[in-house]
């Protein structure tokens, strides 16, 4: 079985928004695959999912789930076998902790029409809008993440984008 990890600032926006989106679209794509979500600040370690991206979830039919924040880690990489940070921050930092690793991308490098390096900016300042337009990103890169886990699981890619 294969295994994601979402990677954002504190995860309690956009990395459970990541893990919960994931884990719906990998279900009705009939994956079995473990999702997970982590932060490279240990500012939130325990707290909740943001109620904001945990209402916009709900918005738009994801379960918020009954998370936790944590702290990303070298195990964590370790264990992962596709890990996707939110801004390139967050992918530095990770490839700080694996420099040698291969699977550690951006979210955004799995939506074609997303500019390369780009990122998908925290919400947390923001308004439901700015909460919006990650769900948006997150789901757009959805179906390239999807072909991703289908590879490792030894699957064929979809040819339905």
């Amino acid at each position: 079985m294969a295994k994601l990890t979402f990677v954002c600032w504190g995860n309690i926006c956009r990395s459970p928004m990541g893990e919960q989106v994931a884990r719906a679209w990998a279900e009705r794509s009939g994956l079995d695959v473990e999702i997970d979500s982590a932060g490279i600040s240990s500012e939130e370690l325990g707290n909740p999912i943001d109620r904001r991206a945990a209402r916009m979830l709900r918005e738009h039919g994801y379960a918020p789930g009954d998370h936790r924040a944590k702290q990303a880690d070298r195990r964590l990489v370790d264990e992962s076998d596709l890990v996707l940070a939110f801004e390139p921050l967050h992918l530095a930092r990770l490839q700080r902790l694996r420099p040698e690793a291969d699977h550690i991308h951006l979210v955004t490098d799995f939506d074609p029409n997303s500019p390369d390096g780009s990122g998908i900016p925290d919400p947390w300042y923001g308004s439901a809008a700015d909460f919006k337009l990650t769900l948006d990103a997150i789901e757009a890169a959805m179906p390239g993440i999807i072909d991703a886990l289908r590879v490792l699981d030894g699957r064929r890619p979809s040819t339905d984008g």
